[in-house]
């Protein structure tokens, strides 16, 4: 299996990274690469975040962007809002969300890293959907090999 990348872009530099990806690119700066998961994994992280922020069953299925590249998916616009409320959520005596949701996604079946791994996936996640300013025109997107 290869690889997967988060990164924040409008639709037009989001198919050129794609391009740029499937031709063997390195990481972007600032996107998160994280080996050995598809983009299924990442819909879990969003059905995970949800139930953590009380917003659970929201559309967190990712959809393609193009036919130009039927690898790179877009986040819908729920799942970018509930993945940014992980760094600012608070509850009363539940503990740090974010450390939870990273804890519950390392335990899913087959994941290929550990909860201290998942943590620092998604807290730069979480950042990354923070970024997102839809004044801008851009979005969260997804690339898979």
């Amino acid at each position: 299996m290869g690889f997967t990348e988060l990164f924040v872009s409008t639709h037009e530099e989001a198919l050129k990274r794609a391009g740029a990806l499937e031709g063997g690119s390195p990481a972007a700066p600032g996107a998160v690469r994280i080996p050995e998961i598809s983009d299924f994994e990442v819909e879990r992280l969003g059905d995970l975040a949800g139930v953590a922020v009380h917003a659970p069953g929201a559309d967190y299925e990712l959809a393609m962007v193009d036919v130009a590249s039927d690898s790179l998916l877009g986040v819908p616009a729920a799942m970018v809002r509930t993945l940014a409320e992980l760094l600012s959520y608070e509850t009363e005596g539940e503990g740090d969300v974010l450390e939870d949701v990273a804890a519950n996604w390392a335990a899913e079946e087959d994941m290929p890293f550990g909860p201290d791994e998942a943590r620092d996936y998604v807290r730069r996640i979480a950042e990354l959907a923070a970024g997102v300013d839809p004044a801008t025109r851009s979005g969260l997107f997804v690339w898979t090999s």
